[in-house]
């Protein structure tokens, strides 16, 4: 259970909100729910959410979905590591590519990462750690492996998830059952005990 309860009385156009948040995400979730207690922020989170990349002609959605992951596990958030883990085997992410997010192996070490996979991936968890350091060698490679539009899309996703995770986590929510046979929410070390 969260941290506290979503309203009791929502006007109707929350409702709408928070049913068009439960549809994007193919159930209901309380994250919309618990946003309903300050609509603008439901609203501004909505349209964040809305405007990032899932897709996009220069960078495969495999990728992104690993970045997406990578931030989830960076800051251990149990929500968003099960949300964002959702169907990894349709992107062919493999369990020893989930070890290397989870940092039980180097990701250098992974031969089926891409190098542009194992530099975004890099990137994606320097800048959603805290503190923050890109180390300059990194933003080197980077540059190498992507455009600058490339980046700024890496780095918003990143974000996004990042700013989620932030969220889900000061709320104190729970994982909302996306992977119940996912390997990755085994570990008790995402999880809080109820």
């Amino acid at each position: 259970m969260p941290f506290f309860k979503p309203p009791q009385k929502v006007p109707l156009w929350v409702k709408f909100l928070v049913w068009i948040g439960d549809r994007a995400a193919g159930r209901k979730v309380m994250p919309s729910r618990i946003l309903a207690w300050y609509p603008r922020a439901l609203i501004s989170s909505g349209i964040f959410e809305g405007l990032v990349t899932y897709k996009d002609r220069s960078i495969d959605h495999r990728t992104l979905k690993l970045v997406r992951m990578q931030v989830s596990f960076t800051v251990s958030c149990p929500f968003c590591i099960d949300m964002n883990s959702f169907e990894f085997e349709k992107d062919r992410i493999t369990d020893e590519e989930i070890e290397a997010l989870q940092g039980f192996k180097t990701i250098e070490d992974v031969a089926s990462f891409s190098d542009r996979e194992k530099i975004a991936l890099r990137y994606a968890a320097s800048i959603c750690s805290t503190p923050i350091q890109v180390p300059e060698d990194l933003v080197g490679r980077l540059k190498i492996q992507f455009t600058e539009r490339e980046i700024v899309i890496i780095a918003s996703t990143a974000a996004q998830v990042n700013y989620w995770t932030r969220l889900i986590q000061a709320f104190g929510i729970m994982p909302a059952g996306f992977t119940d046979n996912c390997p990755v929410l085994k570990l008790d070390r995402y999880t809080r005990k109820e």
